[in-house]
């Protein structure tokens, strides 16, 4: 399934996102597209992970919805308006997030509206693996970054040297801050 490969990968890219359920602290990461959906949630001891094409999402939308009659992207773009936005720590009085916790599955219960009419759903979370959810894109990130840290460690070490070289050869450097002889912690310099 090449959509769900997709969203999978996307999912690697997002940030992490500390949310709270009622009284539980937990940190998510989702990705909403057209061809559905995937949520990655942790306390950090253990991860719960769910992936949901449109197919799921029009049939657990018709069990939980029976007065809403919708196309399944009109669901998609709901699920994506509510969650985005907590994700990004802004929350909403008019929407309402509840979960139920075992140690294999996760149930985040989500009560808001839609076109007038109440709107509910829950996200339905299977345990995952914490290696390959967690510690491995984590270990992948902190590689990248020690990399690009010795990229950049090494550029600032060639400028240093190109700079020494022109002072040795004699020309004069126009940004005081570069020269060392003048420091202002004022920038007006009054």
């Amino acid at each position: 399934m090449e959509g769900s490969e997709d969203l999978d990968s996307s999912l690697l890219t997002q940030p992490w996102a500390s949310v709270c359920f009622g009284e539980s602290t937990f940190i998510a990461k989702a990705c909403f597209r057209e061809t559905g959906y995937v949520l990655l949630i942790s306390d950090l001891s253990s991860v719960w992970y769910e992936r949901a094409d449109t197919d799921v999402v029009g049939k657990r939308s018709k069990e939980l919805n029976k007065r809403l009659t919708a196309h399944v992207s009109s669901f998609l773009n709901r699920l994506s308006n509510l969650m985005c936005p907590l994700l990004e720590g802004r929350e909403s009085d008019a929407n309402s997030f509840s979960c139920q916790q075992t140690p294999s599955k996760l149930t985040i219960h989500v009560k808001s509206e839609l076109s007038g009419l109440p709107f509910y759903w829950d996200f339905h979370c299977a345990a995952a693996a914490i290696s390959h959810h967690l510690v491995r894109p984590l270990i992948r990130m902190s590689l990248t970054l020690q990399y690009q840290l010795q990229e950049l460690a090494s550029l600032l070490v060639q400028k240093d040297a190109e700079i020494e070289d022109y002072r040795e050869s004699g020309a004069a450097l126009s940004r005081a801050v570069l020269t060392g002889l003048c420091f202002s912690p004022d920038p007006l310099g009054s």
